[in-house]
Order: structure tokens, then C-alpha cells, then sequence
């Protein structure tokens, strides 16, 4: 008695496991807010944040010893921290040795395509020697921002767990752009702006059923960084004033000075970039260690993710032409880096050299307007928001990024002046385009898609296939049985060979009469979205798929053209 109480107990339990199961792959199958989405985001936004910690732990660690907030710059040619690039090309390089040339690729501008074309499934194999070639990047000094690795190894953390757990594409590109803006706000402790720039320079597109799943990642990661790093807003010690309306004409000004600087680092960098593809990688990697060696022997300050180099504006008083200097110096240390492939990001140099450019130019018009000078600070700041904001086409993401940054909301105005004219300068002056879009065409990576076939990745098989269907085998005597208790339901049988084939009704034109077929038809796996049905139906523009659950002989669904063109023309794909 007891043993059958225990059996119907967990037959009962199977079965609620299945149906929960069942429905919740149904709900994530459809283009709608839910409840469930934004609770399954949590734990993996949970595990991103993890993997951004024990990342910044470990730079924390490495600077313990190199210390290079701490170089000496009057004896910088007797320290032995200024061949610090060159031991981490080496280091690059040997991880680099180490992992499998399949899953060389990573950064940004890999990450946006993989979402774009691949739901942001990520291979699992790429995220070590993203993480260790970017620690050492950093902790060498190169030139490099902290956000590449973060958003790499966010997305590839969220979409490795979305797979494991066999969720709908539609949603594992939800997950990924998720652990996307956990990596950035655990990085910067800027939720806000890590939303924004998921939306803005990743998906390139906004849905309201995203919005609340990367939202809650984004504050899991920034409440991760305050835990790990306490509340700390990394800008907010650059003191800014409210600027008085009179002095928006030097904005005006140095909107096209910036749009002009910007766009020739965008094409130096993807000159370099382009012109560097086919050479061997430890020559690159070495190449881009002699350079920035050399830059830090001459300017230290202009080495590293950029720290140095908003200490050095923050100068009481700052010299013209040691700012020149090291925004030289900069520009050209950041271009070896990242150009020659250096794995990081962008954010922190950028950010250094728009602070430079926003002093310089405070510097020299305060010679001949005083009044200037109780405003350096915002025209520092100025300066980040609109370099980030053109180079990267993230004009509002930079934005937020800035305000976060330095708690502090008075900045909006002023660099909204700023951004506008670099931006239209930038970008219709020179046609200069998003650098990780460029980056993507030298690499030859795709990242384009057609609105139909956009439309239809957003939505699941599971939302939309007719649960009404008999499967039966070819051979079988009760077939003709079975046909007649279909009462209107897809009939599918397997022949000889397994495969499964659709029975229909064909009229007979000359006779009146109608005669029994069948039709070999393919099928999807439920994890599969509307748009993979499109490509197999769209060529004959006719005919049906089967979709199945787990393995080929669990078939749970079928379908057809006619219902896929009926969801493409109400526009709800």
C-alpha cells in the first residue's frame, strides 16, 4: 500500500514538474511583459554580477603589487613597472596559445553579433580567455576600459545559463542582453546608464517586454558593486558648477572641436584595426606593447584605463601643454591598444581624453574670459559625455553614464549642447559610424537583419503551433481509424525510415473527388522562434513544420504557412 501511494506520489509530482514545465516555455514564448521573465532574470543577473566581482577583486589584487596608481614620474626609466605592457603582451599571447583558435573572438562588438544573429548564445569556451587576457590588459597598463570584459563575460555567463536550462531563443536574447547591463552596472555602479546603453548600442531597438528583465539585472549589478565596493561614484570628486547661459557659445565651440577630435580617432582606430588584421597575433600584441612601453616612458600619465589621466585634470593648476601632451599621448596609446587587439574596452580611455579636451579647451578660452575658470570642472565632464557619446553613437547612454557617475543631474544641458553639434559634425561631416559597428565589417561579421526576420525572432514556436495534432505510424491497419477520429486535427505518421510525413486531403480537379497524400515535412525544436519557420516555409511560401520537445519522437506541435502569414500580417511579429 504504502509503495503504491509513494509511486502515484511522484507520478503526480512528474507530471506538475511537466506541466510548469510546459507552461512556462509557453509563456517565455510570447513577445509579452511577464513575471516569469523578470524572476529568471534575477538568478542570472545574480551569477553575471559574481563573475564581474571576482574580476574587479582580482585587478585589485594585481594593482596591490604593481601599484601604478603609486609611479614615480621624475625616475619612471629605473622602475621596473614601465616594461609592465610588455610582460602583459606576453602574458595575452600565452592565454591566447593556450585557448582554441575557434573562440579567438570576443569584445563588444563580438558580443552585438551574436545577439543579433545567434539570440546572444555565446560559447562557454570564449569566456576564459576573455577573462584572463583582459585582467592582464588592465593590470599592465594598457590602454584599455574595464567594460569589454564585463559585457563579454556578462552575456556569455546569462546565455550559457538560458541554454542550460533549454529556454526559448527569444528569450535567451532577452537573458543575454540582461547579463549585458548586470556586467556593465557591477563594472560602474550605473544601472541606469547600463539599460540605456543595452538598448542603445546592443539591441539598437526597444521593447517594453525587455525593459523589466535587463532593468532588474542592472540594479542586481549595482547593488553587487555597492556591496563589494560600497556606494562609490567614481566622478564625483570633479566639482561642477551650473554653468550661466552666457557661456554657451564656448559650448557651441567646443561641440565642433570635440565632433572634429572624435572623428579622427574613430578613423585612425579603425585604420589601424583594418590595417592589422592580417598580422600574425604576437606581433600585433608585442607591437602594441612597444608603443604604449614608449608613451609611458615619455608621459606615464597617459598609460593605463585612465585614472592617471583625470587625476592630472583635476590639477590645481594644470599646464596647457603637459595636457597636450598627454592627450597625445593618449590617443595614440589607446590606438595601439585596442587597434593592434589588445582585449578591453573603450569607455575609460574615451573618457580620459574628453576629459582632457574639455580642460584644454577651458584652459585656453579662460586666458581670455576668466569668468571660465570656476567651470573647469564641468567642462571636464562636458568632455567624457560627449567623446563617449559620438565615438560609440551612444549620445544618451553617455549621458546617464555621466550623471551616475557623478551624482550629479547639472550637467544635462550643458552637455546636450555639446553632444548635438559633435554628433551632426561627426557624423554627417566626416561619416563616421559607431566604432563597433566598423569594427564588426573589418572583422566580417554580420550584425544586419531584415525587419520581417527581426520581428519573428521575438516570438517562440511554442506561442503559436497548433497543440491539436495525432501522430501515428505509416504502416499502421487503424490508420484509416485514426483519420476519422482526427475531427479536423493535424495527422502526422512516420514511415519506414522515421521520418514524419503530413497526411492531407488533395481535391482531384478531373474526377470531383478528393484523394488521401503525404507530405515529408521537418522539424523545429521548441526552443526555436518564429523566424527559423519562416526560412524553411517562405521559399515555397506553403506547407508545415512539426515541433518537438527534447527529442525528435516527443512532437508537441505543428505549423503551417497559412498561420505563420496570418501572425506576420496582424503585425504582432
Amino acid at each position: 500500500m504504502d509503495v503504491s501511494v509513494h509511486k502515484t506520489i511522484a507520478t503526480k509530482r512528474d507530471n506538475l514538474k511537466k506541466y510548469l514545465s510546459t507552461n512556462l516555455r509557453d509563456t517565455l514564448s510570447e513577445a509579452k511583459v511577464s513575471v516569469q521573465l523578470c524572476l529568471i532574470a534575477l538568478p542570472f543577473a545574480l551569477v553575471a554580477s559574481a563573475v564581474i566581482m571576482l574580476f574587479r577583486l582580482l585587478l585589485v589584487w594585481f594593482d596591490t603589487f604593481t601599484q601604478t596608481q603609486a609611479l614615480n614620474f621624475t625616475d619612471i626609466i629605473d622602475d621596473w613597472r614601465v616594461l609592465l605592457p610588455l610582460i602583459g603582451a606576453f602574458l595575452i599571447w600565452a592565454v591566447a596559445r593556450m585557448g582554441s583558435k575557434r573562440y579567438k573572438r570576443m569584445g563588444i562588438a563580438y558580443v552585438i553579433h551574436r545577439v543579433k544573429l545567434h539570440y546572444g548564445k555565446i560559447p562557454l569556451p570564449s569566456a576564459p580567455a576573455q577573462f584572463f587576457q583582459a585582467l592582464f590588459a588592465l593590470a599592465t597598463n594598457f590602454s584599455v576600459g574595464r567594460e569589454g570584459p564585463a559585457i563579454h563575460l556578462g552575456a556569455v555567463s546569462a546565455s550559457v545559463l538560458a541554454e542550460k536550462f533549454k529556454l526559448p531563443d527569444n528569450s535567451v536574447r532577452i537573458m543575454c542582453s540582461s547579463g549585458i547591463a548586470a556586467g556593465i552596472a557591477a563594472i560602474f555602479n550605473a544601472p541606469l546608464a547600463a539599460v540605456i546603453f543595452v538598448f542603445e548600442v546592443v539591441l539598437r531597438e526597444y521593447r517594453i517586454h525587455y525593459f523589466f528583465p535587463i532593468m532588474t539585472s542592472a540594479i542586481c549589478g549595482a547593488l553587487s558593486s555597492q556591496m563589494v565596493f560600497g556606494n562609490v561614484h567614481e566622478f564625483d570628486q570633479i566639482g561642477v558648477a551650473v554653468i550661466p547661459l552666457s557661456q554657451y557659445f564656448f559650448l557651441t565651440l567646443f561641440g565642433v572641436v570635440l565632433g572634429c577630435i572624435a572623428a579622427l580617432f574613430n578613423r585612425t582606430l579603425l585604420s589601424v584595426t583594418n590595417s592589422a588584421q592580417q598580422w600574425p597575433l604576437l606581433h600585433r600584441l608585442v607591437l602594441a606593447g612597444v608603443i604604449t612601453t614608449l608613451v609611458g616612458l615619455v608621459l606615464p600619465q597617459a598609460i593605463g584605463s585612465g585614472d592617471l589621466v583625470i587625476a592630472e585634470t583635476l590639477a590645481e593648476h594644470p599646464s596647457i601643454g603637459l595636457l597636450l601632451a598627454i592627450l597625445v599621448g593618449k590617443m595614440i596609446a589607446t590606438i595601439a591598444a585596442i587597434g593592434l587587439g589588445i582585449p578591453g574596452g573603450l569607455i575609460g580611455p574615451l573618457y580620459s581624453i574628453g576629459a582632457l579636451l574639455g580642460t584644454i579647451l577651458a584652459l585656453m578660452c579662460s586666458i581670455w574670459f576668466p569668468s571660465i575658470a570656476p567651470y573647469m570642472g564641468l567642462y571636464t565632464i562636458i568632455g567624457m559625455t560627449g567623446m563617449m557619446g559620438v565615438c560609440l553613437s551612444a549620445p544618451l547612454a553617455s549621458l546617464v553614464a555621466l550623471i551616475e557617475l557623478t551624482d550629479n543631474a547639472s550637467i544635462i544641458l550643458p552637455s546636450m549642447f555639446v553632444v548635438i553639434p559633435a554628433f551632426l559634425i561627426s557624423q554627417q561631416g566626416f561619416k563616421t559610424k559607431s566604432i563597433f559597428f566598423k569594427q564588426l565589417e573589418i572583422m566580417g561579421l554580420g550584425y544586419k537583419v531584415a525587419p520581417v526576420n527581426l520581428g519573428l525572432q521575438k516570438v517562440g514556436v511554442r506561442h503559436l503551433m497548433d497543440k491539436q495534432v495525432v501522430v501515428a505510424n505509416k504502416d499502421s491497419p487503424r490508420l484509416l481509424d485514426v483519420i476519422k477520429h482526427a475531427e479536423g486535427r493535424s495527422v502526422l505518421v512516420r514511415n519506414a525510415q522515421r521520418q514524419v510525413e503530413m497526411l492531407q486531403f488533395e481535391l482531384q480537379t478531373n474526377e470531383h473527388a478528393t484523394t488521401l497524400t503525404t507530405h515529408p515535412i521537418q522539424g523545429i525544436a521548441d526552443t526555436a522562434t518564429l523566424n527559423e519557420v519562416y526560412i524553411l516555409l517562405s521559399q515555397e511560401r506553403r506547407g508545415a513544420v512539426y515541433i518537438y520537445q527534447n527529442s525528435d519522437d516527443n512532437i508537441v506541435g505543428v505549423i503551417n504557412w497559412a498561420r505563420l502569414q496570418k501572425q506576420i500580417q496582424s503585425g504582432q511579429a
